[in-house]
């Protein structure tokens, strides 16, 4: 699914967070919304969510317009940056929860909602730990199940809001690589917000470098690497 970001603006009260952004991103690509705090790359993502509206501009998931569209009507997996899994459900639970909350007439039947956790369960890795709770693992593996509930209505844009930032450099590089193959493997259209210009290197196809509510640049990693558009830009990737 392609988007179409076009001419975007925000502000909260008398702060802009963002002003006049455009993007276009190709259907099955992975972008990262790169930049410093207070930048506008977790305001863009939840406008792209529907979790917040634009004053100006539109936004179009392929020649659909859901600038105005509810968060559930837009065919999007969200993932937090903390997980956000109900603690008293298990993970089994927690993954069929989008499933079991649909409108009676589009709901799966409980066999296929149990097929479709053990589906994805399989997918990140996590096999035999439906019945445990979000207390009884990991940070890693909570981001895995965190992963697989935003996956269970079949999606076709995914979006991330910094999921692996309080995660140690080893789980964050196994989750990097399950997330990339998980992407490619289901056809996604895939927005991750971080700071990291390296993470967001290793794991883009095109990044997004937000500065002050602006796109500074768009472009492939070694684009942006090897012709900075601006001093903001050099300076960042030192």
């Amino acid at each position: 699914m392609s988007i179409s970001i076009e001419n975007v603006s925000k502000s909260f009260s008398t702060c802009p967070a963002l002003h006049d952004v455009s993007l276009r991103i190709s259907d099955g690509e992975f972008v990262a919304l790169l930049g410093p705090s207070g930048s506008g790359k977790t305001t863009l993502l939840r406008i792209l969510a529907g979790l917040e509206l634009p004053e100006d501009g539109r936004v179009l998931f392929g020649e659909r317009d859901v600038t105005q569209d509810k968060p559930a009507s837009r065919g999007i997996g969200f993932v937090f940056q903390h997980y956000a899994l109900f603690g008293h459900m298990t993970v089994a639970q927690n993954i069929a929860f989008g499933l079991n909350v649909m409108p009676r007439g589009a709901r799966p039947s409980k066999q296929r909602i149990r097929a479709r956790v053990e589906e994805l369960l399989a997918l990140v890795q996590l096999p035999n730990l439906g019945s445990r709770y979000p207390s009884q693992l990991s940070g890693g593996q909570r981001q895995r199940v965190a992963l697989a509930r935003a996956l269970a209505r079949n999606p076709r844009i995914l979006l991330l809001d910094e999921p692996f930032g309080a995660l140690d450099a080893k789980v964050r590089r196994e989750l990097r690589e399950a997330l990339l193959g998980i992407h490619d493997e289901l056809g996604l259209t895939s927005i991750f917000v971080t700071h990291d210009h390296e993470e967001a290197f290793s794991l883009a196809d095109q990044v997004a470098l937000l500065n002050e509510g602006r796109v500074e640049q768009f472009g492939t990693p070694s684009q942006i690497q090897q012709s900075p558009a601006s001093a903001f830009v050099r300076a960042f990737l030192e």
